[in-house]
């Protein structure tokens, strides 16, 4: 029975993301962005975690989600697309981008940080204190990269949005 559900959301997931790739209106992209995570968020359940399945709901679903969607509202894309990049504009940019991913790699070929870690012993039934304790005590590093990123996604989002005055 189990099989046959995660069969069913595992099929359902692809679909929809493949839904989001091809789809030519970015609205319906979102919507079929959204209905993928919640069939990742089922199969959480059916794996036995329901925390990471109701994190997957508020966190992709809720909050990102209407982020894209604001976006999205915000940007007029008939017109992005007749708009053009300068040509040139982008060099700067990709130089900014190659010396970040060698700093990047830099740090994760040479720091210990990134080493496999024994997992963490739940005891007593007391996992979400386990979960934010390895969290944001062994992997406070990468935690704390997810979260620039998701910085620099955000700040992205509202240059993106906002008019150009004129």
């Amino acid at each position: 029975m189990d099989q046959g559900f995660f069969l069913l959301f595992a099929a359902v997931s692809v679909i929809t993301a493949l839904t989001v790739v091809l789809a030519r209106n970015p609205v319906h992209s979102a919507l079929a962005l959204m209905a993928c995570f919640l069939q990742v968020s089922a199969i959480f359940v059916l794996l036995g975690a329901p925390l990471l399945a109701v994190i997957q709901i508020f966190v992709y679903v809720g909050a990102i989600m209407v982020l894209f969607l604001f976006v999205i509202m915000m940007i007029d894309v008939r017109e992005a697309v007749l708009q053009r990049f300068l040509p040139g504009g982008n060099l700067p940019a990709l130089v900014l981008l190659v010396l970040l991913g060698v700093e990047m790699l830099a740090l994760v070929l040479w720091s210990d940080r990134f080493s496999v870690a024994e997992p963490v012993a739940i005891r007593g039934g007391d996992e979400v204190r386990a979960l934010s304790t390895a969290l944001f005590a062994d992997y406070l590093l990468p935690f704390e990269i997810a979260s620039v990123i998701l910085l620099a996604a955000l700040v992205g989002a509202i240059v993106l949005a906002r008019k150009e005055p004129g």
